[in-house]
């Protein structure tokens, strides 16, 4: 969609220094951009592409406007506004209502007739589909779920049972929502599986990555609350309630029951044992396990990076000493008394 950045100024709140009838209809990166393409600053890492772009455009901020070469449109957030003006240059495609032919769809599921539902989709007994919803190829919405408006499944998304989604809801190609949890109990004989009777309670405006499961409740739903982002190949396991506005960033893993509050930020590979509950307002680094509650907004992290392996080598050799230099530290503490 071609847009003047006269207009994007207006729309967005944005002061502009350039041409208000230049036009865009694309978006790009700095160093890839060029006539016509939407580009933006968030970064400082990467402002040593701002004077070679060409961009039609730029997106950044005030502290940056004077090193422009091009049109700019100066912002507070100039990440935020880009998306934005992406969202509005380049919308998902338009809904085709209707039911494919390939479709199967059982007779007692309801669906709005604003609904697409693509090649090869299944949907099941009682099953509700919203108005404007976009239910793409190969994809399940299993009985007893119901679907808010507007919402997208890309594409592979299943839903197997009892899975209630609000408004506006995004979900990425193979992501399973509603899954069995992992709930086995031990005996002399050997494993007996827990039936997992719950389900998953979506809602509004939740977006869940690719490759990403989260598994219905044991007894009682899995809960993940409005705005909560989660990228691909997350773990969410049963009984987990995730609140308002986290985010999550990928290969996370939530062990069962986990209460996590709302607001927070989980960076890659981080983790979160079972039955502990995290307030609102806490950030986990990278590759951070949560082993006991968090009562204390505020950042965690605890991690090691790679470095070269001959000094990693000699730090583990030391490390396995530890338990005989502590009893050695204590019999000389005892001498001293």
């Amino acid at each position: 969609m071609a847009i003047s950045l006269g207009e994007l100024a207006t729309k967005f709140g944005c002061e502009l220094t350039g041409d208000p009838d230049i036009l865009v209809d694309s978006v790009a990166t700095l160093e890839n951009a060029g006539a016509g393409a939407l580009s933006f600053l968030s970064n400082s890492k990467l402002k040593r592409h701002l004077s070679s772009t060409k961009a039609a455009v730029v997106v950044l901020g005030l502290e940056d406007a004077a090193d422009c070469p091009v049109a700019a449109l100066i912002v507070d957030d100039p990440y935020a506004a880009y998306a934005r003006m992406a969202a509005l240059i380049c919308p998902v495609p338009a809904i085709e209502p209707g039911v494919h032919v390939s479709a199967v769809v059982h007779e007692t599921a309801d669906i709005a007739s604003s609904a697409q539902i693509c090649a090869h989709a299944y949907i099941g007994e009682r099953a509700v589909i919203g108005e404007h919803v976009y239910v793409g190829p190969g994809t399940v919405i299993g009985p007893d779920c119901a679907v808010g408006d507007s919402c997208r499944f890309v594409a592979n998304v299943t839903m197997p049972r009892k899975v209630t989604v609000g408004q506006r809801g995004i979900f990425h190609p193979g992501s399973i929502v509603g899954a069995d949890g992992f709930g086995n109990a031990t005996t002399s004989e050997g494993w007996v599986k827990v039936p997992q009777l719950g389900g998953v309670r979506i809602g509004n405006d939740v977006e869940i990555g690719s490759n990403t499961t989260v598994d219905c409740g044991a007894i009682g739903d899995t809960v993940i609350e409005d705005g909560v982002r989660i990228d691909n190949l997350c773990m969410i396991a049963h009984n987990v309630h995730i609140g308002a506005h986290t985010a999550v960033a990928a290969m996370c893993g939530f062990s069962g029951s986990s209460k996590i509050g709302r607001r927070c930020m989980f960076a890659g590979k981080s983790a979160c044992v079972g039955h502990i509950t995290i307030c609102d307002d806490v950030v986990i680094g990278g590759r951070g396990t949560v082993s006991k509650d968090i009562t204390e907004p505020g950042v965690y992290a605890a991690s090691f990076n790679v470095e070269p392996a001959r000094d990693w080598s000699k730090k583990v050799a030391r490390f396995r000493r530890i338990d005989s230099l502590y009893e050695r530290v204590r019999d000389l503490e005892k001498d001293d008394k």
